[in-house]
């Protein structure tokens, strides 16, 4: 086993929280920082064009190809859970749309007994890394790393998407970002004149530079070494070598929300009936380590179109598909800048919702599913998510392997309210399809169909439909002390064990009202504060 010395932090994970931590901890030039990687280098054109998420979900290149168990919700489907395995992590192949969710979410974590965790808290830390096409100086900023423009290419199916909403009681907005994303408007986009930015290129490769920061890649965390209460290093592999590397300051894991909750449980961290049911022996037990997990689980009606181009048309004919490839070259403009969904609306499946529970991502486009071909025949996707689903699920160790895939059960439509709310959703997709500004493309449902339509069918068609939308969350949650599920207090730190947190979208107590990516930046950002404070007394 070799040795790889000593260093102040060493970091697991280097996706999006990883990344941005590794940048904040290293500014110190006395601070020595290790960050270790599974995944390789993103020197893979796919990783850069924004259309590239069409190769790279499911390449083993870019995704740890995970699945889920079957899932009871999804009448016993087991699905393809995609995380991103390179640097970057899933910022390397994700939908590139910059969210911050509501200002309630943020509130309601500070309400839980989490201070200094409520929107006032937490927009500074969104704001610190900011690089906003139209900053204005209160709800966004220039000059940080994250760079967040407008999208570069339109389409008139949406446009007339839009419309019908506003018709269905939608109103158009200009921004999501303001603590209140009621409404429609077109997705900002994590990108740069057409490509794509990933948390590498915005963090990691800016400070590679640093001769105080390592990057160690192709290599798989085993455990965190754990002496008399403390985390003193981790233990890892390279192909067939063993490595070891010593932490004088922290150990800090942000593997994400599958990776993170694994890491512990191999090093004996957790629940130990999950552990002993694996063959682990239990160091410290915190039952709430790979529970609390919950993610947006997408609805996906299609419905054919015509007389209007889709991404469908226009990438069967040869000339038009030639005429992407030749204005991306060109101008940086056109369907390979295009984000998987470009117009979105947040609204309430019910009156009685307090703020928009429902998020939709309007495509024009349709597949089976990511890693198909698109349909041949004109059409737009109307995906739709409950953002505040009541079901929980887990990530459990498989068995004594560290390094085998864990068991992901998401849970989806486990509780009455869920189910609710996904037959209330697709009723609400359908009154919006039906309002006149789209009635001169004579959208027709080609998913679920017209046949479904009491709740019992239109539950089976949510069965059917629904898949992730890749927002898990919360499997290391933060919690007060008094909930016997905390798993890090406040400061993201591990209860019981010193010299140990987990910075990454883990930490979630619940899942933010929208696309996670940029909240689990902002976690990074504040842990980043939050560590070095500490450091210093």
């Amino acid at each position: 086993m070799t040795d790889l010395g000593t260093y102040d932090y060493v970091i697991v994970g280097a996706g999006s929280a990883g990344c941005l931590l590794a940048n904040r901890l290293s500014a110190d030039p006395a601070t020595r920082v290790l960050l270790l990687e599974a995944g390789g280098k993103d020197d893979w054109l796919w990783f850069h064009v924004p259309a590239g998420y069409l190769f790279a979900i499911g390449h083993p290149r870019a995704d740890w190809l995970f699945q889920t168990v079957a899932e009871a919700g999804l009448g016993g489907r087991s699905l393809a859970y995609s995380r991103g395995k390179v640097i970057g992590g899933s910022s390397s192949i994700n939908a590139m749309i910059y969210m911050r969710g509501q200002a309630a979410d943020y509130d309601g974590w500070r309400d839980l007994g989490l201070p200094g965790w409520g929107w006032d808290d937490v927009l500074p830390h969104f704001l610190a890394h900011e690089d906003h096409v139209a900053a204005d100086g209160v709800f966004h900023r220039a000059g940080g790393e994250w760079r967040v423009e407008y999208p570069r290419v339109r389409w008139d199916i949406l446009d007339a998407i839009r419309d019908a909403g506003a018709a269905a009681g939608i109103a158009p907005i200009d921004d999501f970002n303001r603590g209140d994303n009621a409404g429609s408007s077109y997705y900002q986009v994590n990108q740069r004149t057409g490509r794509r930015v990933s948390a590498a290129g915005a963090f990691l490769k800016p400070v590679l530079h640093r001769p105080n920061l390592r990057l160690e890649t192709g290599v798989e965390v085993e455990r965190v070494v754990i002496e008399g209460g403390r985390a003193t290093g981790v233990a890892f592999r390279r192909d067939a070598a063993l490595f070891t590397a010593q932490a004088s300051g922290e150990v800090v894991l942000a593997a994400g929300a599958i990776g993170s909750p694994r890491i512990l449980q191999s090093s004996g961290v957790g629940d130990p009936a999950a552990l002993a049911a694996a063959g682990i022996p239990v160091l410290h037990a915190l039952p709430g380590v790979g529970g609390n997990l919950q993610d947006h689980l997408q609805i996906r009606p299609v419905y054919q179109v015509a007389g209007v181009r889709t991404l469908n048309t226009d990438y069967a004919n040869l000339i038009r598909r030639a005429a992407m490839g030749l204005d991306y070259v060109v101008r940086r403009r056109g369907p390979l800048t295009m984000a998987p969904s470009q117009l979105g609306m947040f609204a309430k499946s019910s009156p009685d919702q307090v703020t928009a529970n429902l998020q939709f991502h309007f495509q024009p486009l349709s597949l089976d599913k990511w890693g198909d071909g698109l349909h041949r025949f004109g059409a737009f996707t109307a995906s739709v998510c409950n953002l505040r689903p009541t079901s929980r699920g887990s990530v459990r160790p498989a068995g004594p392997d560290p390094y085998a895939a864990p068991l992901i059960a998401p849970g989806y439509l486990a509780t009455e309210d869920d189910r609710r709310v996904a037959i209330q959703s697709l009723r609400l997709t359908r009154h919006i399809v039906a309002q006149q500004p789209l009635a001169r493309f004579r959208p027709v449902e080609f998913r679920p169909g017209d046949a479904a339509q009491t709740d019992e069918e239109l539950l089976a068609a949510a069965a059917a439909l629904g898949t992730t939308i890749f927002h898990p969350v919360g499997t290391a949650a933060m919690r007060p002390a008094s909930d016997p599920q905390a798993v890090l207090d406040g400061r993201l730190r591990v209860r019981g064990i010193a010299g140990l947190r987990v910075v990454d979208a883990s930490a979630m107590p619940r899942i933010v009202s929208g696309n996670t990516n940029s909240p689990t930046l902002m976690i990074a950002d504040k842990g980043a504060a939050m560590i070095r404070q500490d450091a210093r007394g």
